[in-house]
């Protein structure tokens, strides 16, 4: 039985999939979205209809970056070839498996348009999937006419955003692997095969050298305290990013230490800088205003100390400074990024110039994630030669030490 609203109180509408039968007692079905089954109920009945089931439906899978951007490029190609909004809605709605797309997030947008909503604000009643900088581009296409345009380009700069955190993910997904395979083997060498190796030397009675005593050590460390290293080990990573997403300034230091990483470090600031450029840029290209649109490149710069300085950058433009002093007093941004701004303020091309400076380091993070590639590969082979052959030559070296004694 469904629970009665409480005055007073809004309640959440939801997805209801109902049967009755109708007033010739023919079985009917379909959908509807209401705020309760029993709304469900009596919307039917005076509808001439006796419901004889209803039941809410479980919205299936979950919405991906990856759905929201062929959402987009569809928008766009539809509004472009003249099919109407609603009814663009209904093509994008039918096509897609995603039940959740279809249902929830379609579904609550096109009830929004159809009583008067522009599609902008309709868009930011749903910002787990909208973000400031879709919202911001959505309203300018639509004041200016340019919806089509400003969709297409605004699909092309997710797809290319997209495509660098690809690259940098599967560059990432290899070693990280194969580092967890390796901690899982050597975990199992030294908790389950090194204490037999332990009983046949006590039972020879020799003096075992230093480097399988120090094995040994480990093993018997990990055997008889394992769940308490392991499990201090799960908790205190379960502490540090609890405190983490709440904590800003460990963010903050978080985020400097990743920059300052050998190798990898030099990786992200260059797909930061260039995933920040390509966001002004394509704002800015939209006739969105330069202080409005730092709010949005901020949101997107995925890096807590590329938000502060964004942050720094409009305060500083507010009072008067240009846009590539303001960059300079950062000390985010490399001394070719600040030229390219400066000639693009000066000749009044500067949408051009920072898509020019978002194409060079994409490009750059390109080369530079095959070459992390290619390092990581090798390093990681030593490392690992390096670890598990240590412990086999640890353990192999009573038996060398006993055959000489026996020769």
């Amino acid at each position: 039985m469904a629970a009665a609203v409480k005055p007073g109180k809004k309640s959440r509408e939801c997805n209801y999939q109902w049967e009755g039968k109708d007033r010739s007692g023919k079985t009917v079905k379909g959908e509807m979205r209401a705020a309760g089954a029993l709304v469900v109920t009596s919307t039917l009945r005076r509808q001439g209809i006796k419901a004889t089931k209803v039941a809410k439906i479980r919205l299936n899978g979950h919405i991906t970056d990856k759905d929201i951007t062929l959402f987009t490029r569809q928008l766009a190609t539809l509004i472009k070839a003249g099919v109407p909004l609603l009814q663009a809605f209904d093509v994008i709605g039918k096509g897609h498996n995603n039940r959740a797309l279809r249902k929830l997030l379609l579904a609550d947008i096109k009830r929004d348009v159809e009583t008067g909503s522009s599609l902008a604000n309709a868009f930011r009643k749903q910002p787990r999937y909208f973000d400031a900088l879709f919202c911001n581009l959505v309203a300018a296409g639509e004041t200016a006419g340019t919806l089509d345009i400003l969709l297409e380009r605004l699909a092309a700069y997710r797809e290319k955003i997209q495509r660098i955190k690809r690259k940098i993910k599967s560059a990432m997904y290899y070693p990280i692997s194969i580092i967890v395979v390796a901690c899982i083997i050597t975990a199992v060498i030294l908790i389950y095969v090194i204490p037999a190796f332990k009983a046949l030397f006590h039972g020879y009675g020799v003096d075992l050298p230093i480097p399988t005593l120090v094995v040994m050590a480990i093993s018997d460390c990990l055997v008889d305290y394992g769940w308490a290293i392991f499990g201090g080990i799960g908790l205190g990573l379960y502490a540090l990013f609890h405190f983490w997403k709440r904590s800003r300034g460990l963010q903050n230091q978080a985020d400097r230490l990743i920059l300052r990483l050998p190798l990898v470090g030099e990786v992200l600031r260059k797909a930061t800088i260039s995933r920040w450029s390509r966001t002004l840029s394509t704002l800015f290209a939209a006739g969105v205003p330069l202080v409005e649109a730092l709010d949005s490149v901020a949101g997107a710069a995925g890096n807590q100390v590329y938000y502060d300085a964004t942050k720094n950058i409009q305060s500083s433009i507010n009072t008067g400074s240009s846009l590539t002093d303001a960059m300079a007093a950062t000390h985010a941004f490399p001394g070719m990024v600040l030229q390219m701004i400066a000639i693009g303020e000066e000749s009044g091309t500067l949408d051009a110039m920072l898509s020019k400076i978002a194409d060079f380091f994409e490009a750059e993070v390109d080369d530079a994630v095959t070459g992390l590639s290619s390092l990581i590969e090798p390093l990681i082979m030593v490392v690992l030669g390096t670890l598990i052959g240590g412990i086999v030559v640890a353990m192999y070296l009573p038996i060398f030490t006993m055959g000489q004694v026996v020769g």
